[in-house]
């Protein structure tokens, strides 16, 4: 089956792509695109899986760089292929051409960022613990250090959870009330005490106040479409015993 890769014309000049789980070779829960080594699905096929994303983005498999994601504001700059290496963040930028940046997610949000003028670009894995520690701030800082902008860097986040399907407690709530009263406007009321949360428009707020020149999500649900995404709480609320890993990347 062939790849299917989401893109937007706002990261135009780059090569880029948010990949749906379509064209993979995984079977049983995993079935299809599982680009997560840290899964328990097979290794030899998740390298297969991620030589498919290498050659969609015209990268060799060593130059296809991910990291260990850890829920941080770590962003690390790299100038050449990682190959296996994969050190804690969760975040990459590079100036050099030919290097495909690459975030996996299953809920949480990609986020692919480029600043055309200064040929800077840089990939984060922002679920709400990440976002709320800044690692879309520490993404554009790092990139800064190579020479790009906020003004002039355009940002896509991906397909992510919805604030439709994303409930959260009243302590979750209380958390991001105490870091700014403000952000109540990212919650919606659900069943009991129970609250909906939107991360998508969470994460566009906060890159917006860091001052890029512009940003937007994809508008697809990963909870809400299993025949696309994988999606790490619709396979907790399925009692499946694991779950595959969504892959979005850009290069120069």
């Amino acid at each position: 089956m062939t790849l299917e890769i989401l893109t937007s014309d706002l990261l135009a000049g780059t090569r880029h792509g948010f990949f749906t789980r379509r064209g993979g070779a995984s079977s049983g829960v995993f079935d299809g695109l599982n680009c997560g080594p840290g899964s328990s699905d097979q290794s030899d096929v998740v390298a297969i899986n991620r030589a498919r994303v290498a050659a969609a983005m015209g990268v060799a498999p060593d130059a296809l760089a991910t990291v260990s994601q850890v829920h941080s504001d770590r962003v690390i700059a790299i100038d050449g292929p990682l190959g296996t290496s994969r050190p804690e963040a969760d975040g990459l930028v590079t100036a050099t051409p030919g290097i495909a940046l690459a975030i996996l997610t299953a809920d949480c949000l990609p986020a692919l960022f480029a600043d055309p003028e200064a040929q800077v670009i840089g990939a984060a894995h922002a679920g709400w613990k990440g976002a709320r520690a800044g690692v879309l701030e520490a993404t554009l800082a790092a990139m800064q250090a190579l020479g790009a902008r906020p003004g002039t860097t355009r940002v896509v986040l991906g397909p992510a959870i919805s604030q439709a399907n994303y409930e959260v407690g009243p302590d979750f709530f209380e958390e991001f009330l105490a870091d700014d009263p403000g952000n109540s406007r990212f919650f919606a009321g659900g069943q009991g005490d129970r609250m909906q949360f939107d991360l998508p428009a969470y994460a566009l707020h906060r890159l917006r106040a860091a001052g890029v020149a512009e940003a937007q999500w994809t508008r697809h649900c990963t909870y809400a479409d299993p025949a696309r995404f994988y999606s790490y709480r619709r396979s907790v609320h399925r009692r499946e015993a694991d779950y595959g890993r969504l892959i979005s990347a850009i290069r120069l």
